[in-house]
C-alpha cells in the first residue's frame, strides 16, 4: 500500500493554527534529511486515525454572518418591552386604585341637608339643600327617560365595555375642527363612576380613576342596573338628585309619570342642570329639549310626529319658579341653618301668612310701578308683625329674581322723624305730659340748625300737635331738654340696635336703622308696653317629625310704663288722625309717625292697630333723591292698602294704652349710650333663635 500523500495525511487530521503554520514551512521546503530520506527504498506505515464524525448541519437558516435573525430580536425586545408595561401597568392600578371608593359610595351621598319652609297654613314657602326623590327601577317608569338620555348622552350605551372610543374619536375631531371643547366624549358608566366619588376633583390621579371605576362597574353590573344607578344619582339641578327628585321639583309629580315632553327636559339638563333650568329660563330650556327630541329621532326611539306632538304641549306641564315670600324666606334660612345636621333634614314652620304676604307684593308692585316710577322711587320695603313680634309679611326689594338683596333687613337708613317716637317716650317718662307747651321756632344748637320741613313755624304748641305736624324745632328743643343719652337708652330698651350718637341731631333720626329693627320697637307700643323680639317661624321638626325647636312666648319684658304707654298712644294716634299720616287711617284706631330725610332720600311709616303692626320705606339703593316723596305719601298709602287687607274679618278693637297695659313688672333698663347692643339684644335673639 503506498504511503498517503502530505495532502491526505493534513486532510484527516484536526491540527492547531500554529501546527498548520509550522506544516506549511515543512511542506513548502523540505529539509536536506527529509530529501535524503526520500530517496530510500519505502517503509511500511501505519494509517492515522479515523477522523471523528462531523456534527449534521443545523437546519436553522444562517443570517450569513452566523448569528441570530433580526426577527427573532424584534420579537425578543417586544416580549421585554410587553413583560415591562404588563409591570408598569400593575404599579399604576395598584396606585391610583387603592383608594377607589368601594360599594358603599353607591348609596352614600354628600349633600346639603334640605330645609323646608312652611307657611302658616302649611304651604311650602321654599326649599332650600339637595333634596332626594323615591329611587326609581327602569321598569316602573317610562320608557320616553331612559331613552332620552341614552340618545343624548351615550347612544352607543350598550355596545361599549365602559369606554366609547368612537365617541372619543368623533369628539376629538369635533373639537379639532372647531377649535375648542364643544363635545364630550364620556359615557354614561364614566359619569356613574365620576358620580361615585364624593369630591369632585379635577386631577390626572382622579381622571385614571374614574376610568378604572368604569370598568370595573361594566364587570361588576348589568347595562340596566349601571342605567338605574345613574337615574338615580345623576344631579338634574335646583337641588335634585336623581329623576324622581328633578321630576316633582320642576313637574310636581313623580318620575313614573312622565310625559315625553318632561323626560325629555330632565334629560337636557344632563349637559348644565342650571343654564337649562326650565324655572330660570323658560326658552333655552324648550330649545335644548327640542335638541333631545330631535336625538331620539335620529336614534329611531320616537317618529318626527311624536316629537312635534310633544313640544306643543310639552311646555305648559313645567311648574314655575314662585318668587312669593324669598325675602322672608332668605331671612329665615339664616337663622335656621345651624339646626340642621350634617345630614338631618328639617322642615320649618314659620309665622308668615302667604295670602297677606301676596297681598303685600302687589301692592308693592303697584306703586313701584305707578306713582312710585313717576317720582324717581326704585325701591321699596315693608314689614308685617304681629304684636308679639311674629312676622307675617316681609317684602325687602322691588323684585326678588333681579336683587335678593333684603332692604327690609340689610338696609341702614336714616329713620328722620319716625325716630322721634323714643324721643317723646322718653321725655313723658322723664315728667312731660302731651298737653304740656313747648315753642315752635327757630333754633340753633351748636353747629346744628334744623328746620322745619314745610319752612313755616307756629310758635307755642303742645307736645301732641309738634309730633303730629313733625316740629323738626320743637324734637330738638325736647332732645336738650331731656337729653340725647336718655332717648339713646329709651331706643335700646324697645329693641333698636343699630349704633345711636347720642347728640341733638338724633331727635331727627339720623343715627341709620334698618326697618324690621324699628318696626319691632314700635310693637312694644302695640304690645301693651312689653318688648318684642321679631321672629319668623314658630318650630323646627326634622324630617321623622321629632321635634327640634318650639317657641314659647317670651319677650324682652316690660319696656314701657303704663301712663307712657297712655300718653304715646295719644300722641302716635293724633299723627294719623289730624297730623302726617292721615293717608293710612283704616276703618279702626291706628297710630304711628311719618319720616322723611334731607333731600327726600328715604320716606318711611311706622303705624300700628290692636292686630298688627306695619313698617314701610321706599328710597333708592344709591341715595339719590326721590321727587318729593315723603312719609305721608307712598308710604302711608301702601300701608293703608296692606292694613285694609290684614284686618279684613276681624273686629275692631282701640290700640292699647295704660287702662290695658300688660301686668306690672320692673320697668327692663336699656343699654347706656355709649355701650354697643350687640351683647344685649342681639345676644338675647341668637340665644332665643329668633
Amino acid at each position: 500500500m503506498p504511503p498517503p500523500s502530505s495532502s491526505q495525511t493534513l486532510s484527516g487530521l484536526r491540527l492547531l493554527p500554529e501546527d498548520r503554520l509550522a506544516l506549511s514551512v515543512q511542506v513548502g521546503r523540505p529539509s536536506p534529511a527529509r530529501a535524503a530520506a526520500a530517496e530510500k527504498p519505502p517503509t511500511t506505515v501505519s494509517p492515522p486515525p479515523p477522523p471523528p464524525p462531523r456534527r449534521p448541519p443545523s437546519r436553522r437558516r444562517s443570517s450569513g454572518g452566523g448569528g441570530r435573525g433580526p426577527w427573532r430580536t424584534v420579537f425578543s425586545w417586544g416580549l421585554t418591552a410587553l413583560i415591562w408595561f404588563g409591570i408598569g401597568l400593575g404599579g399604576v392600578i395598584a396606585y391610583y386604585g387603592y383608594d377607589l371608593p368601594d360599594l358603599d359610595s353607591l348609596t352614600a351621598t354628600l349633600r346639603k341637608p334640605s330645609i323646608t319652609l312652611l307657611s302658616t297654613d302649611g304651604q311650602t314657602i321654599a326649599a332650600y339643600g339637595d333634596v332626594y326623590g323615591e329611587a326609581v327601577v327602569l321598569k316602573d317608569i317610562p320608557s320616553s327617560l331612559p331613552g332620552a338620555v341614552i340618545a343624548t348622552e351615550d347612544r352607543h350605551f350598550y355596545s361599549h365595555f365602559g369606554l366609547d372610543l368612537i365617541g372619543l374619536a368623533r369628539a376629538a375631531l369635533v373639537n379639532l375642527r372647531a377649535g375648542h371643547v364643544v363635545q364630550g366624549g364620556s359615557t354614561i358608566t364614566q359619569q356613574l363612576a365620576k358620580n361615585l366619588f364624593l369630591t369632585s376633583e379635577r386631577s390626572l390621579k382622579r381622571k385614571v380613576q374614574e376610568l378604572l371605576m368604569a370598568l370595573w362597574l361594566e364587570r361588576k353590573f348589568t347595562k340596566e342596573q349601571i342605567l338605574t344607578l345613574y337615574l338615580n344619582r345623576v344631579y338634574l339641578g335646583s337641588g335634585s338628585w336623581g329623576v324622581d327628585a328633578a321630576a316633582k321639583r320642576y313637574f310636581n309629580q313623580p318620575a313614573r309619570t312622565l310625559n315625553l315632553y318632561q323626560s325629555a327636559l330632565l334629560a337636557g339638563l344632563l349637559k348644565a342642570p342650571s343654564r337649562y333650568n326650565p324655572q330660570n329660563d323658560r326658552e333655552l330650556s324648550a330649545k335644548r329639549t327640542a335638541q333631545v327630541l330631535a336625538n331620539m329621532v335620529a336614534a329611531g326611539m320616537i317618529s318626527q310626529a311624536e316629537a312635534d306632538q310633544a313640544m306643543q304641549s310639552g311646555p305648559k306641564t313645567v311648574k314655575q319658579i314662585s318668587h312669593t315670600g324669598r325675602y322672608f324666606a332668605d331671612w329665615i334660612h339664616d337663622q335656621v341653618e345651624h339646626y340642621a345636621g350634617e345630614d338631618r333634614d328639617i322642615v320649618v314652620q314659620t309665622t308668615l301668612d302667604l295670602n297677606l304676604q301676596r297681598k303685600l307684593e302687589t301692592e308693592m308692585d303697584a306703586i313701584l310701578s305707578g306713582p312710585g316710577a313717576k317720582a324717581g322711587v326704585t325701591q321699596g320695603a315693608m314689614v308685617v308683625l304681629s304684636p308679639d313680634g311674629a312676622v307675617r309679611a316681609m317684602v325687602g326689594g322691588r323684585d326678588y329674581a333681579s336683587s335678593q338683596f333684603n332692604r327690609a333687613v340689610q338696609s341702614y337708613r336714616q329713620p328722620g322723624s319716625s325716630f322721634k317716637a323714643f324721643l317723646y317716650l322718653a321725655a313723658v317718662e322723664a315728667g312731660w305730659d302731651e298737653a304740656d307747651s313747648i315753642e315752635d321756632s327757630p333754633i340753633t344748637a351748636g353747629k346744628y340748625h334744623p328746620e322745619n320741613y314745610t319752612g313755616k313755624y307756629e310758635g307755642i304748641m303742645t307736645l301732641r300737635q309738634a309730633l303730629a305736624k313733625s316740629s323738626n324745632v320743637a324734637a330738638v328743643r325736647l332732645i336738650e331738654a331731656v337729653g340725647p343719652k336718655k332717648v339713646a337708652n329709651v331706643a335700646r330698651r324697645l329693641g333698636i340696635t343699630s349704633v345711636l350718637r347720642p347728640d341733638a341731631s338724633l331727635a331727627l333720626g339720623t343715627s341709620e336703622v334698618s326697618l324690621l329693627e324699628l318696626t319691632s320697637a314700635y310693637a312694644s307700643f302695640a304690645n301693651h308696653g312689653s318688648g318684642v323680639f321679631a321672629h319668623g317661624f314658630a318650630s323646627i321638626q326634622d324630617s321623622r317629625g321629632e321635634m327640634i325647636f318650639q317657641r314659647e312666648g317670651g319677650g324682652a319684658g316690660r319696656v314701657i310704663e303704663p301712663h307712657a304707654l297712655g300718653e304715646m298712644r295719644d300722641m302716635l294716634q293724633a299723627v294719623v288722625e289730624d297730623g302726617t299720616g292721615k293717608a293710612a287711617a283704616i276703618d279702626r284706631p291706628v297710630a304711628g309717625k311719618t319720616g322723611t330725610t334731607q333731600d327726600y332720600r328715604d320716606a318711611w311709616f311706622i303705624g300700628y292697630s290692636a292686630d298688627y303692626v306695619g313698617g314701610v320705606w321706599f328710597g333708592n339703593d344709591d341715595g339719590t333723591p326721590m321727587h318729593k316723596i315723603t312719609g305721608g305719601g307712598l308710604p302711608t298709602r301702601l300701608w293703608h292698602n296692606v292694613m285694609l287687607a290684614a284686618h279684613k274679618g276681624l273686629p275692631a278693637r282701640p290700640l292699647p294704652g295704660a287702662e290695658d297695659a300688660a301686668p306690672e313688672s320692673e320697668l327692663q333698663p336699656g343699654a347706656p349710650a355709649d355701650e354697643s347692643p350687640e351683647s344685649i339684644w342681639n345676644g338675647l335673639v341668637r340665644m332665643l333663635g329668633g
